[in-house]
């Protein structure tokens, strides 16, 4: 798949912005450049039993698009990490699951998410975390030091996701698992009556749409990082109203009809594999 025009520094600060924007504006919808939501609501994801885990308020501290605690099966006593932790709902979520003998981490690299999460673990006083800053392409962590690696909607985002999950697998313990919830292509986009560039062009990276992979790449990229045992699960797939893009791809010359079509490709989906033993 091409690369976007845009840089990777570039890239970064859309995404700075534009999270630290749903920081200081909590309840916001996780996704979408022009309004829409590519995501579901905190009940559709996690369930009511799971969120009773949670202090009421943290349920508009989500931006995610799936439920990777739940695709990890995490146990007491498992050390976890979250890439692009946001607002700590995950995280916060998985230190209740493993207890006061795990530990969770949360990296992320925008000051006001941070922020948003150490408060959010204060008030839903789990102790048996740590927020970190750092990027994903770049984990500010030993090399084997964690059990679990989940993630919610936050891969896509990275400008080079190969390195990123080359880190996943540099920091998790043999026999680690990886469990994340993420946006991917389920198809490929070179048979459209538009260019890929033309699409790209068309989608927001910091929308959660524009850096997605196909599933065959997320599975090529995982594999050449080393990991085994990979699975690609869709849960969702999208119609063109949950993304609030039409009329930036209007824009660029791509026909309703079309962005349709492209809209429905992307999937939310589960992806698991492991670190070899």
């Amino acid at each position: 798949m091409s690369t976007p025009i845009e840089t990777p520094e570039l890239i970064h600060i859309e995404v700075r912005e534009h999270y630290s924007e749903r920081a200081r504006n909590v309840g916001s919808s996780c996704c979408g450049s022009n309004g829409g939501s590519n995501c579901s609501d905190a009940i559709t994801l996690y369930g009511a039993e799971e969120l009773a885990l949670l202090p009421d308020d943290m349920a508009g501290a989500t931006w995610g698009c799936g439920n990777p605690t739940a695709i990890a099966a995490l146990e007491p006593g498992s050390v976890v990490l979250d890439l692009g932790s946001g607002g700590g709902f995950d995280v916060v979520l998985a230190a209740k699951k493993v207890g006061s003998t795990g530990f969770v981490y949360g990296v992320d690299m925008t000051d006001d998410m941070l922020e948003l999460a150490r408060r959010n673990a204060a008030n839903a006083g789990v102790t048996n975390v740590e927020f970190l800053k750092g990027q994903i392409e770049d984990i500010p962590l030993p090399e084997k030091t964690v059990d679990v690696i989940i993630s919610n909607c936050v891969i896509n985002l990275s400008p080079d996701k190969g390195q990123t999950l080359t880190e996943a697998y540099r920091v998790l313990r043999p026999g680690g698992k990886l469990a994340v919830s993420d946006i991917v292509v389920d198809g490929v986009l070179d048979d459209l009556p538009v260019s890929e560039a033309q699409i790209r062009a068309a989608l927001s990276w910091a929308g959660c749409i524009a850096g997605a992979l196909t599933v065959d790449q997320y599975r090529a990229l995982l594999a050449s990082a080393g990991f085994v045992d990979i699975q690609v699960d869709v849960q969702h797939r999208y119609a063109i109203e949950e993304f609030g893009e039409d009329a930036q791809m209007a824009a660029q010359g791509i026909p309703a009809e079309v962005a349709k079509e492209l809209v429905r490709r992307f999937t939310s989906s589960n992806i698991s594999a492991h670190r070899p033993v």
